[in-house]
């Protein structure tokens, strides 16, 4: 279960429109998946690349834990939909926020509410839809 003061804005899913600026791989070949981290106070800091779209979730995480990040001081993006697995990863390392640009899975949905985690998919400049705790999103 995961836990965290971080508070989210429409303002904040503007980094979504950014994505594609920072996706090198997929400037070439127009099939990769990105994730990416986000700190409200200085937008996309960390962005990994991969055909599969957990293989890019895990080589975030990974580059963010070598890092020594704070978990609960950002959130992530994805360009895909959000599965269950990929809110079980996100939560084993304390991430409060998983923003899709898709739709998330209807068990990724229950695992979210059930963990703690603020679940967001569709996330389109300013919209999206909140599938789960909401109280980190500030309208």
């Amino acid at each position: 279960s995961v836990s965290g003061n971080l508070k989210i804005s429409p303002e904040h899913l503007k980094s979504v429109a950014l994505l594609s600026q920072h996706q090198k791989l997929n400037q070439i070949t127009g099939a990769i998946h990105a994730v990416a981290w986000v700190e409200p106070e200085k937008g996309i800091v960390e962005l990994r690349e991969d055909v599969g779209r957990h293989n890019a979730l895990d080589k975030l995480i990974g580059a963010l834990l070598k890092r020594g990040t704070d978990f609960g001081a950002g959130f992530m993006i994805t360009t895909s939909r959000a599965s269950y697995e990929m809110v079980q990863k996100t939560t084993a390392v304390g991430v409060t926020v998983l923003v899709a640009i898709s739709a998330p899975t209807a068990l990724a949905i229950r695992l979210a509410q059930e963990s703690g985690l603020t679940l967001i998919g569709f996330a389109r400049d300013e919209t999206c839809v909140i599938y789960s705790h909401s109280q980190r999103f500030m309208e």
